[in-house]
């Protein structure tokens, strides 16, 4: 299979009719401009593209009018392809796969209805993205956000792959993702400056930028997404939707690797909906070969139809190293207090005592050794050593920095991890959950988080992103970012809820109750008109 790589986004209308649906019905598929250094919204009228409705489904909603027959695959296909086109601006495409994608749609949309009803995958023709990170689809390029691996075919695919396939749903891309994930933003040499939908002139969060962006910008109505330290949660606070990072060990990373970072990364999804995520992890959660670590069998889309009753709520409002926390980020926090209140919870200060200090040292040595050893596979697969022209300046960095670990320093890592999440542990003997902020901050401008500055320039910044999302990624336990909160200048601020380890049915019921109570569905950036 061919996949179109271009940094410069060319536009895909030069790929003739092999694509050309959504050209052939009179749909104008050039991206509207956008002027990211001032934050001007490109306005994109769903009016004028295929299926408006598009934008109003989740995916339960267009597997259920493709199973009665109301919609079919290729019509979907078109939708979502007009869309990726129109609302191009953002840049959120690192890999296309639109004619396999298309092709797959059609040939389901040819079926008959017997087979439709036969058909053993429930989400057969909703279109779907992957991030550009770690995982692979037999015969494509995942690029990791670096030059290094943009042609770098993969020879299998990855087990969550499968299972999405097997589920039925019709990948269309790879979505963007900044080098190697290493930072809160997704920006990158390899394929330019991810925008969020909200303000043209923020970022989208990172690493999962692309796939929150798409989602946002209603192109898509779910997608796939990793966190490793914040990924999933950050970029979907920054773009309104709603993001799991579900418990180590619920969705599986293999085959080529059981845990990633030593267990600091998971994938999972962005949605805009709360049943869609539920349903999302029902379809793939589960352990793969190589996998020690099990989850009990829980039903999360029965979890979401049960609302939960008096639950002990812990706000956790502090910086980890005692830095401010923007004001639109506590009233953020004071707001879904207040909410969590009126739906009959109780809500109290309180949080766990930790080894902060601990804790982010290893995570330096897990990330940058993870990475070192990423890179240096991938020098064997290419028979030659990687060369610094190759990496952003801070990826560089790490690279030099990771050999200098030791063995004992690994060590010491995991064992702060496991203290942490013991002090979690009892902490959640008094609690259900804990309420905190996502970021520091309100989503910040492009540029600010980017791999390519100085790198105390850089650590200052990135401080404010992702510190108190990381604490669950050492600890290994489930969050959740909610979009709750919108400030004065219109860009959406989400929340986080952190539960005890395989707390997901009660993170989800509670989202699902919170989304009842407190809609976010109607919200639309003003970049969609």
């Amino acid at each position: 299979m061919n996949d179109n790589i271009d940094n410069k986004r060319r536009s895909l209308l030069k790929t003739g009719t092999a694509l050309g649906a959504a050209a052939l019905s009179g749909v104008s598929l050039i991206a509207q401009g956008a002027d990211a250094s001032n934050g001007q919204k490109a306005k994109v009228a769903s009016a004028d593209l295929p299926l408006p409705e598009y934008d109003n489904l989740d995916v339960v909603a267009m597997a259920e009018s493709l199973k009665k027959g109301e919609l079919t695959p290729i019509e979907l296909f078109d939708a979502a392809y007009a869309r990726f086109q129109s609302r191009s601006a953002i840049n959120v495409v690192a890999v296309d796969h639109f004619q396999q994608a298309r092709e797959h749609a059609l040939t389901l949309s040819k079926a008959g209805s017997k087979e439709r009803a036969d058909s053993n995958a429930p989400l057969r023709g909703v279109p779907f993205a992957l991030k550009d990170l770690h995982i692979k689809v037999k015969g494509t390029v995942t690029t990791n956000g670096s030059p290094l691996f943009k042609d770098s075919v993969a020879t299998n695919n990855s087990t969550l792959t499968q299972r999405y396939m097997d589920a039925g749903l019709n990948i269309m891309a790879k979505l963007t993702s900044p080098e190697f994930g290493q930072t809160a933003t997704t920006e990158s040499a390899l394929h330019g400056d991810t925008l969020n939908p909200w303000d043209l002139a923020r970022t989208s969060g990172g690493s999962s930028g692309g796939s929150a962006a798409t989602v946002a910008a209603r192109i898509l109505p779910a997608a796939h997404a990793s966190d490793g330290g914040g990924s999933i949660r950050i970029p979907a606070s920054n773009c309104g939707v709603f993001g799991l990072k579900p418990s180590r060990g619920r969705v599986p990373m293999g085959p080529g690797a059981i845990e990633g970072w030593m267990g600091l990364s998971v994938h999972n999804t962005v949605t805009r909906s709360v049943r869609d995520s539920a349903l999302l992890l029902d379809l793939t959660q589960g352990k793969e070969a190589g996998s020690r670590i099990t989850h009990q069998d829980q039903s999360l889309m029965a979890a979401i139809k049960k609302a939960p009753k008096g639950l002990k709520i812990a706000v956790m409002n502090n910086h980890p190293f005692g830095l401010p926390i923007h004001a639109d980020c506590i009233k953020a926090v004071n707001k879904t207090a207040k909410l969590l209140a009126a739906l009959g919870h109780h809500v109290e200060e309180a949080q766990p005592i930790l080894p902060i200090e601990g804790m982010f040292k290893g995570m330096g040595v897990a990330t940058t050794s993870g990475l070192l050893y990423t890179i240096q596979e991938q020098e064997k697969l290419l028979g030659r050593k990687a060369r610094e022209e190759e990496f952003s300046p801070i990826v560089w960095r790490h690279l030099q920095n990771a050999p200098n670990y030791t063995a004992q320093n690994v060590f010491s890592a995991r064992s702060a991890f496991d203290d942490g999440a013991k002090a979690f542990d009892h902490f959640f003997n008094d609690y259900h959950l804990i309420l905190s902020p996502v970021t520091a901050v309100p989503p910040p401008k492009i540029g600010a988080l980017s791999l390519n500055q100085p790198y105390d320039d850089f650590v200052q910044d990135i401080m404010y992103a992702s510190p108190i999302t990381a604490l669950f990624n050492m600890t290994g336990l489930p969050a959740m970012s909610v979009p709750l909160h919108w400030n004065d200048d219109g860009l959406p601020i989400g929340v986080q809820f952190a539960g005890p380890y395989g707390g997901e049915p009660l993170l989800l019921s509670l989202a699902a109750q919170l989304e009842q109570a407190s809609p976010w569905a109607d919200k639309l950036p003003g970049f969609i008109s």
